[in-house]
């Protein structure tokens, strides 16, 4: 059950940080696992065949996920006159269990509860508590078991905390300037405060890893590369390789300082960056002092400078159009750089104005001489912080689910 600020756990001494796990695991059990959520109700025959491994493996995996209480038979789906066990489908326990998955935004947190297929049950939105870091995080895993209680039959599992800045995955700490936030406990608060084990990933690198765990057919394997290359108020970029995104030690590099023409000022004492061009913030800025929106609109964000191109203004659409020429420039640079195989556009940058995105496509033309690449937009639209939240609290069950069942007991 989880707990609340006001009704500690039992397990509160018990602080479990576990590195995500961003990436598509190929292990047996790991295996049958995203088979089974991938096809699920399936036979055992078929989930051979999407593994490759043995009738035998499969079926001794299958037995240690279903003791687990991961994956569950569905004897009232054996097909009519079929004989023996094998041929009783088996589908992921998608009932018994949840996972609470934590975006933390400069502005407003989201938090998401979702099942073991990985499907999203529900998502509420908070503001970003102020003040120090642990008395937010508390606040936070306060909104969390609030608001995971409402699925009073299922058990939480994990929490996993999708967030900007520069992450430790590994002691779950985070140093976050826009919050003020240094080395900040962000795992172990969460664990100590909801009993259960906490992961924490940087944003970008935990929606890139959404996409080759959520996404699409678990029975395809995904490209050798791909860039994931992230839009709104920030800006990112992360490469996946052989399945798994890369993730460096001493953390992600940024792409917030690209020279991206332009004469707007940056944090960084320097003016055209990426961000401080086509950030959120900078195209309001930008919209207010062309006389498009009002101040009164302006409070609003950039949804104000959205409804006035849909309203027909000529000069907002020519805004909009603006921003995404120079992100397109920048994922051809990117895509110079390193060649992917792949390139899926994430963030409302992209996602929001849709009109926008044959200029991002015409500018990648213009701007490079590769051939032509797999450039293709995210898939989950507007929901992507949700999904890369969700993504960072299933991933330690994806890779190695019997061990995670047991630091989750």
């Amino acid at each position: 059950m989880l707990a609340t600020a006001a009704q500690p756990s039992p397990r509160r001494s018990l602080i479990r940080v576990v590195a995500p796990q961003l990436g598509v695991a190929e292990q047996p059990a790991a295996a049958v696992l995203r088979a089974v959520r991938s096809d699920g109700p399936a036979s055992r025959d078929l989930v051979a065949r999407r593994t490759g491994l043995s009738a035998a493996t499969v079926n001794r995996q299958l037995t240690t996920l279903i003791s687990a209480g991961l994956v569950r038979e569905r004897p009232d789906l054996t097909a009519s006159g079929s004989v023996g066990r094998p041929r009783v489908p088996v589908e992921i326990d998608h009932e018994r269990y949840l996972t609470l998955g934590v975006h933390i935004g400069a502005r407003v947190t989201s938090i998401v509860v979702s099942d073991l297929r990985g499907r999203m049950l529900g998502c509420v939105e908070v503001p970003t508590p102020g003040g120090g870091a642990v008395n937010a995080l508390r606040s936070l895993a306060s909104s969390a078991a609030r608001f995971g209680s409402r699925w009073h039959s299922r058990r939480a599992l994990w929490v996993g905390v999708a967030i900007g800045g520069r992450v430790d995955p590994a002691a779950g700490t985070v140093d976050h300037p826009r919050l003020g936030w240094t080395s900040a406990p962000v795992a172990e608060v969460l664990s100590t405060a909801l009993g259960i084990p906490a992961s924490v990933a940087a944003h970008v690198e935990a929606m890139a890893a959404a996409e080759l765990l959520i996404t699409g057919s678990e029975g395809d394997r995904p490209p050798a590369s791909s860039l994931y290359v992230y839009g709104r108020e920030t800006v990112g970029a992360v490469l996946a390789i052989d399945g798994r995104v890369h993730t460096p030690s001493m953390g992600a590099g940024s792409i917030s300082h690209l020279p991206a023409g332009g004469s707007q000022n940056c944090a960084c004492g320097k003016r055209g960056c990426l961000e401080s061009a086509v950030s959120d913030s900078a195209v309001v800025e930008s919209a207010r002092g062309r006389g498009l929106i009002s101040a009164d609109e302006a409070s609003a964000g950039v949804s104000a400078v959205h409804r006035a191109a849909a309203a027909g203004s000529a000069a907002a659409q020519e805004l909009l159009v603006e921003r995404a020429e120079t992100l397109g420039r920048a994922v051809a640079l990117l895509r110079d750089l390193l060649n992917p195989d792949r390139i899926i556009l994430g963030g409302q940058a992209f996602t929001d104005y849709t009109a926008g995105l044959p200029h991002v496509a015409r500018a990648v033309a213009a701007h490079s001489p590769l051939s032509s690449t797999d450039i293709r937009v995210s898939a989950f639209g507007a929901r992507v912080q949700h999904a890369a939240a969700s993504t960072v609290s299933l991933s330690a069950l994806y890779s190695d689910p019997v061990a995670s069942m047991r630091k989750a007991s």
